[in-house]
């Protein structure tokens, strides 16, 4: 069996690890326990959370227990990493709703791979910890001299480092410490810019209970343009289908550039690595099917089956027409309704195109709206079955907003 160090290795995951040939030795010789953590910022998880995700997977597929922290308790003071400024602190409410959120989407993603799982909240034995007990058992075992030399510290000296932040560190590696102590987890792994919490947390644990504990890192990924991967003009790909809609999340990986379809198959795909060769090789436009076959492998992965092939239908429809590729969701309306006729400001409304009938008809009356790229210019403009074309109705605000309506 291959050991899954080296499947992590060969697809790109491994960033920095420590004591790797002890680690290596560890994943093929035993079931072990490791985990990854994810900062509740926000509702719902975003494109760049999908690396950390995919190694878990992969840890679970060879058969180890895996552990996704979600810092419910850590959120209460921010982590300082990577960051210029001090972040804004959020309140309890919105900590407790942003946890559940993320709860229930790692549940239901990470559970679409059988294997021993658990999902923890770190508030559980964070938010009651007795500050002098913590000081007394956990602060003492840190030098502030050594900490201040950790890049997620040093980088933030010339602008000023708050006492709060400063006790970030100790609280991460207080977890690794809490997960050892509580489930045996020997491996904390997270993105490369955690690096000096992650071999905190394997000190602490050497320190206190005598026992060896392993770290490695992920890359902070960017595109082939330098842009940080999940970052788009528009902002954020969120793993949430109300932020993002299932197509414009597999638009996102059918837009990659070429360069960087290779590394994105081995990373965010479990097809073979001969098959992520074949097709990163393929070149002109014949690198369009290896595209497609990544949209449509995170897609599903992420939003299901059903969603991704209704995602990948909308694409080729829209393609196929000759219009623009961008986010352009689907909708579905009845041959019988379209035959009786529609008013095309309320149908732009119920699809989600326009926020009311009154925008759709002042958008007509500006010529910012199409039908099959033909511009309307009767506000009143009913939509009937001498629209159809192919089955569908492409309906377009502007140059760049689409909706697909399937006459079913």
């Amino acid at each position: 069996m291959t050991n899954v160090f080296d499947t992590l290795r060969e697809r790109g995951f491994i960033q920095q690890t420590s004591h790797e040939e002890k680690l290596r030795t560890l994943l093929s010789e035993e079931k072990i326990t490791a985990y990854v953590g994810f900062d509740p910022t926000s509702d719902s998880l975003h494109v760049g959370h999908l690396l950390p995700i995919m190694a878990l997977i992969h840890l679970k597929r060879a058969g180890h227990r895996t552990i996704a922290l979600v810092g419910g308790g850590t959120a209460m003071i921010g982590d300082p990493s990577g960051r210029t400024e001090l972040r804004k602190m959020m309140s309890r409410e919105t900590i407790c709703s942003n946890v559940e959120a993320i709860r229930h989407q790692l549940e239901r993603i990470l559970s679409r791979v059988p294997g021993d799982m658990l999902i923890v909240n770190n508030a559980d034995w964070i938010l009651d910890l007795n500050y002098i007990s913590f000081l007394r058992e956990v602060g003492s075992q840190f030098s502030v001299n050594r900490m201040l030399t950790a890049e997620c510290f040093r980088a933030r000296l010339e602008r000023g480092l708050s006492f709060i932040e400063f006790n970030y560190m100790l609280l991460q590696a207080y977890d690794f410490l809490t997960l050892y102590r509580k489930y045996g987890c020997r491996v904390q792994f997270g993105g490369d810019d955690q690096w000096s919490n992650i071999l905190a947390g394997a000190d602490l644990i050497r320190r206190l209970e005598q026992a060896e504990a392993y770290a490695f890192t992920l890359p902070l990924l960017t595109t082939s343009s330098g842009k940080k991967m999940g970052k788009t003009e528009a902002g954020a790909v969120w793993l949430d289908p109300g932020k993002t809609s299932p197509y414009e999340f597999y638009q996102y990986w059918r837009n990659c550039a070429d360069s960087d379809v290779e590394r994105l198959l081995s990373l965010y795909t479990f097809l073979p690595m001969e098959e992520v060769r074949k097709l990163g090789a393929l070149r002109d436009r014949a690198i369009n099917r290896a595209k497609e076959i990544l949209a449509f492998e995170v897609t599903r992965f992420v939003h299901g089956e059903e969603e991704a092939k209704k995602a990948q239908d909308a694409a080729r429809a829209l393609f196929a027409s000759g219009g623009s590729e961008e986010a352009a969701p689907i909708s579905e309306i009845s041959g019988e309704r379209i035959a009786a006729g529609v008013d095309l400001s309320e149908l732009m409304n119920e699809v989600g195109l326009v926020k009311s009938n009154s925008e759709a008809r002042r958008l007509i009356d500006q010529g910012g709206v199409y039908i099959n790229d033909t511009r309307v210019q009767d506000r009143f403009r009913q939509v009937t079955l001498a629209d159809v074309k192919d089955g569908k109705i492409v309906l377009r605000k502007g140059k760049k907003a689409y909706h697909i309506v399937k006459v079913i």
